[in-house]
């Protein structure tokens, strides 16, 4: 799987990957696979987490909103991955690579060997995290007095050996971005602690830093029905709220530096 330098035919993979829950993972990528596809790129998903399947039952429940009300909206294909056999993982990822200008996966909040392939396959590999010393510990470890980053976690150790070895297999980089994902009640103090220790550990492991999505009630709310954000506006008003929403998804697309098509988002 090899990644797109510019608006060529060749398939970019973004594997979405944080091995702690909680984080917006999965409502991120499917965010980011929807925004893709609005743009007309040839999107796939595949997600590799059989246990919760959220991106997998995201997307069903898209499917269904769109047969139910007739409406023409963006529509990845997408296959779940049945967790056991190597043989059906590389028979899906070929099938959704075919043809697709992006491939996004999503990743168990796990320790997982199917997601360790996906990560040493990615062309961007995205982290979230929420603003918290608790999801920081998942990349790094501080000092508890001082706050300083005191070293790398193993996790980020070993996105380091997976950078490593797919320089070596393919002279390919794995371009590697921690997404931010906000949240509203941390406290300022502690999330200008957290600021500053990302930024010191980015310098150390080499990835990149972009804020996310906010917490906001109406994710959870448009999930039954599959829609995101980039759908709001095609089912009733949209409120405030959502208009800032839809703009954090903008500067988070930015922010990810994709060979995006040449289409805008729509209005």
């Amino acid at each position: 799987m090899s990644g797109l330098a510019d608006g060529s035919n060749r398939l970019h993979v973004i594997v979405f990957a944080n091995e702690k829950g909680g984080t917006g993972k999965s409502t991120t990528a499917v965010h980011t696979a929807i925004a893709l596809a609005a743009k007309g790129a040839r999107v796939s998903c595949f997600d590799l987490d059989h246990r919760q399947r959220t991106m997998g039952r995201y997307l069903d429940n898209r499917a269904e909103t769109i047969r139910r009300s007739g409406r023409t909206l963006p529509m990845p294909r997408y296959e779940t991955h049945d967790g056991e056999t190597m043989e059906a993982f590389s028979t899906s990822l070929e099938r959704l690579g075919d043809g697709a200008d992006f491939l996004v996966i999503d990743t168990p909040g796990r320790d997982d060997k199917f997601a360790r392939i996906a990560v040493t396959n990615a062309d961007t590999l995205v982290t979230p995290m929420n603003d918290s010393f608790v999801d920081f510990d998942l990349i790094g470890q501080v000092d508890p007095e001082t706050f300083r980053v005191s070293r790398p976690s193993f996790y980020s150790e070993l996105i380091w050996e997976s950078r490593k070895r797919r320089a070596k297999s393919d002279g390919e980089t794995i371009d590697w971005v921690v997404l931010r994902n906000r949240l509203q009640h941390i406290e300022a103090r502690n999330m200008k602690r957290v600021s500053e220790a990302i930024d010191q550990l980015s310098k150390r492991v080499g990835f990149r830093v972009i804020s996310g999505l906010s917490e906001r009630v109406v994710y959870r709310e448009l999930f039954p029905q599959g829609l995101t954000m980039l759908d709001s506006g095609e089912f009733g008003s949209m409120a405030l709220s959502h208009v800032a929403a839809r703009q954090e998804l903008r500067e988070m697309m930015a922010g990810l530096a994709l060979p995006e098509p040449a289409l805008p988002l729509p209005a």
